[in-house]
């Protein structure tokens, strides 16, 4: 296995640690429109499809050198990424906020997934040592 892929590989699995701890700790914020449970199944699907994204930005932060030495962008790009797919699934009814969701204004995203995949990324990165 090459260097490149191992790193990918440990980034994978870290994100898909940290994001399976954080969709269980904000899981109560969602409800689904249709009235069905959020079930452990759909948490570890979320998951699986979060640490892919942060798996593609490491990939590119790694092939990149002038990203690579600014991981401050992975928490950028996280969070301008997140945002696009809250708006996404927001408007196509996949999911919904309860009351006690944080909104950031003018966004109109939930505060928690809005900062999620930013924060993650740039902790990984910064964790796994990916500038060096």
């Amino acid at each position: 296995m090459s260097a490149l892929a191992k790193k990918l590989a440990a980034v994978f699995a870290a994100a898909f640690f940290l994001n399976l701890v954080w969709e269980n700790l904000h899981a109560s914020l969602y409800y689904l429109p249709s009235g069905a449970p959020i079930t452990e199944a759909l948490l570890l699907r979320s998951t699986f499809f979060d640490a892919v994204i942060i798996t593609l930005l490491a990939a590119g932060f790694l092939n990149i050198s002038y990203l690579r030495r600014r991981p401050l962008y992975a928490l950028l790009g996280g969070i301008i990424i997140a945002f696009f797919l809250e708006r996404y699934a927001l408007a196509n009814g996949r999911w919904a906020y309860r009351d006690t969701m944080p909104v950031i204004p003018f966004l109109n995203t939930g505060l928690s997934p809005t900062l999620q995949l930013g924060l993650l990324s740039y902790l990984i990165f910064r964790l796994l040592r990916l500038d060096k």
